[in-house]
């Protein structure tokens, strides 16, 4: 009887270590949204510091195109001079989608860390709840 006794406690303890050493589909699905999350975040903030290095050139370019011009306009060099008030239109074109990049992967980082705090919550709540039954 004793032994029998013993088994039981042995696979009493047991069952239920096994059972919640296994994640839930819930839980797997929550951590893989999460490392998504923090993925795509990453991957914003590579973008945002490659945005701002591009609008430092941008404004390196207009500055120097603004320079040109005058430098035409003073000489009497005036074809050179349009050609230059078209590289600053078309630097400045560069600089307003640099800049906009810039706005939208912002904006995404901040949707994916609120994301990011969604899924982490969901995987707390799950893994709460595996650990209750």
């Amino acid at each position: 009887m004793s032994r029998h006794i013993a088994l039981f406690t042995v696979l009493a303890l047991a069952v239920p270590a096994a059972l919640f050493a296994q994640d839930s589909g819930a839980v797997r699905k929550d951590r893989r949204e999460l490392r998504h999350d923090r993925r795509e975040i990453r991957h914003d903030a590579r973008d945002i510091h490659q945005d701002r290095q591009e609008v430092r050139s941008d404004r390196r370019d207009i500055r120097q195109d603004r320079q040109e011009i005058r430098q035409d306009v003073r000489s009497g060099d005036l074809q050179d001079a349009r050609q230059d008030r078209q590289d600053l239109r078309r630097d400045r074109r560069d600089r307003r989608r640099d800049r906009r990049d810039l706005r939208r992967d912002r904006r995404d980082i901040r949707r994916d860390g609120r994301d990011a705090r969604s899924d982490r919550r969901d995987l707390l709540q799950d893994e709460k709840k595996d650990s209750t039954h």
